[in-house]
């Protein structure tokens, strides 16, 4: 999650392509340069350790638009593909 939330802050995509789970990756990736990605809290986390093989990590990420503050709240699904880890999904609610 860390790294996601800093190829958002680096203007990545290439990355946060990589780092997409195959079935739900975009075909490509168009960030917003206004966008400025300014601060990651992980509010928490469940599984996604040495052994498992999915977790889910709830997040805010803080940022500024057009010089407007803005959290972008989510709850994550992450799972192992090829042995690493990968975002599949936002979960609902």
């Amino acid at each position: 999650m860390r790294s996601r939330f800093s190829a958002f802050a680096l203007g990545d995509a290439d990355y946060l392509l990589h780092s997409w789970h195959s079935s739900t990756r975009p075909p490509r990736l168009a960030l917003d340069p206004a966008q400025r990605w300014i601060r990651l809290e992980v509010v928490g986390t469940d599984r996604g350790g040495l052994f498992d093989t999915a977790g889910t990590v709830e997040f805010r990420a803080h940022y500024r638009h057009e010089g407007r503050p803005g959290t972008l709240t989510e709850r994550s699904r992450f799972v192992r593909e090829d042995g690493r880890w990968v975002y599949l999904e936002a979960l609902p609610g």
